[in-house]
């Protein structure tokens, strides 16, 4: 149940160790500034696989220009969900897992939550770790099973430990990696950028609205990726109308400021770059300046999976596996070590697919929450009772959710599988999030105001309440 005593268990202490898993956070636990926010996500964007991203533009054939816009877009329009996602953690004080119960179900939610968030936390955990295992491997010449090791075991220590010491690493690593971002930039500009012209000649040119569509579409999932864990990092600030607003703002900024400084450095350099390869193109881009460049690969990767590891272990306790968040941490960390030995080779193919397929399966769900939030009443803070409530089994969120996603199925582009009319109309690029985000709108509004669809008696023992401490109950 939630903590009512008036000095709080946790407050702000940097040292000790996060007593709450999936609990609401009551309000003698509240701290924290909304500037906080763009520390967490502005180191979390700080990373190399952006910079790639951005080399994509010369293959689909666009010019610089429409490059950029595309950037600018597909970053905005992700800076604004996040920005939106992030400030219902404010209000509602509990993680963007459990919000999903509201439109969901109990046991609705489960399955969108095993795939979006624990599938999804736990690879992009692997990416990341295979990145920076790369980057460490490269700059110390040790056997990538031990560089990948000593970076999961950082991670692991840092998320048994939770919020307070992450928001605190991520604002050091902020100030760390900045600089050394900064000079990635100087020297890769100084060393071979430049702007180009449309090319109807390129590889993997599909029209210039079409590659527009796909190439902004890739930075808008990596954000969209996010959002089910971004009022993860903001559900212990105090419940204010200033601190909601501000915290919307400063979540907004981080986002976008490093996915479009990061973004259009890879466009500026993408007429140059002669390897997909992220360790090599990192080498040819810097030159030698490659050992910095490397030690700023290998602390991102950090900040990215603080967050992956994090938010993937209160996915865990969502679905009620029988787990302490520290369990659940440490199995998130096991997992994405073992896939990151098997997959760092080639790991650029995997990334991207892995990016696109999370992106289609998380946009109906980022939009079924935002309404349900909106139009639904989910920001009454009185109805949090109802997001533990174990009666409400099953409600017409799922149906919404799982019909985006079957909606979308025609419109995928991927190496796994490509749509029927993805494979009909390659020149109307990948719509595939935008589909399911309208399919799942269209379905929730058409229901959200019926009466759930699978209820059932809950005994008087068990009666709807704020669940215990995750780290005495478990759950």
């Amino acid at each position: 149940m939630t903590h009512d005593d008036t000095a709080p268990v946790y407050g702000s202490a940097v040292t000790k160790v996060e007593p709450f898993g999936v609990d609401h956070i009551p309000d003698n636990e509240r701290h924290g500034k909304p500037s906080s926010q763009f520390f967490v996500w502005f180191a979390a964007g700080l990373n190399f696989p952006i910079i790639l991203l951005g080399f994509s533009a010369v293959g689909l054939g666009l010019s610089f220009g429409a490059a950029v816009a595309a950037i600018v877009a597909g970053a905005g329009l992700g800076s604004l969900l996040m920005a939106v996602m992030s400030r219902m953690g404010v209000r509602l004080g509990v993680p963007q897992q459990i919000q999903a119960r509201g439109p969901l179900g109990f046991f609705g939610n489960f399955l969108p939550v095993a795939y979006i968030n624990v599938f999804a936390g736990v690879g992009w955990a692997a990416v990341t770790v295979i990145l920076g295992g790369k980057a460490i491997a490269e700059l110390t010449h040790l056997p990538f099973w031990v560089c990948g090791l000593v970076l999961t075991l950082v991670e692991l220590v840092v998320s048994i430990y939770g919020y307070n010491m992450i928001n605190f690493l991520q604002r050091v690593l902020t100030y760390v990696l900045t600089p050394l971002f900064v000079m990635i930039t100087v020297v890769a500009l100084v060393r071979g950028a430049g702007t180009f012209d449309a090319d109807p000649k390129a590889p993997d040119y599909v029209g210039s609205t079409g590659g527009w569509i796909t190439f902004g579409g890739w930075f808008l999932s990596f954000l969209v990726a996010w959002a089910p864990f971004a009022s993860d990092y903001s559900r212990y600030l105090p419940d204010s109308p200033r601190v909601v607003s501000r915290t919307a703002w400063y979540t907004g900024l981080g986002n976008f400021v490093t996915i479009c400084w990061l973004g259009i450095l890879g466009v500026l350099l993408g007429s140059n770059a002669t390897s997909t390869d992220s360790i090599t193109a990192l080498h040819q881009l810097t030159g030698p300046f490659a050992i910095p460049a490397l030690v700023a690969i290998g602390l991102s990767a950090l900040a990215q999976n603080f967050l992956n590891v994090y938010g993937g272990a209160i996915s865990i306790q969502t679905l009620k596996v029988p787990v302490t968040r520290t369990q659940a941490v440490t199995l998130i960390c096991a997992l994405a070590y073992g896939i990151s030995l098997w997959g760092h080779a080639g790991i650029e193919d995997k990334f991207s697919v892995f990016l696109n397929l999370t992106a289609y399966f998380i946009a109906p769900f980022a939009t079924v929450l935002l309404l349900d939030y909106h139009l639904g009443g989910r920001s009454d803070p009185g109805r949090i009772a109802e997001l533990y409530d174990r009666g409400r089994v099953l409600s017409w969120g799922f149906v919404a959710w799982a019909g985006g996603v079957v909606a979308s199925v025609p419109f995928w582009q991927s190496d796994l599988y490509t749509g029927a009319f993805a494979a009909a109309h390659p020149h109307a690029g990948d719509l595939s999030m935008f589909v399911a985000a309208a399919a799942a709108a269209v379905l929730y509004l058409l229901t959200y105001r019926l009466r759930p669809l699978w209820t059932r008696d809950v005994p008087a023992t068990t009666e709807p309440r704020p669940e215990k401490t995750a780290a005495v109950a478990g759950s």
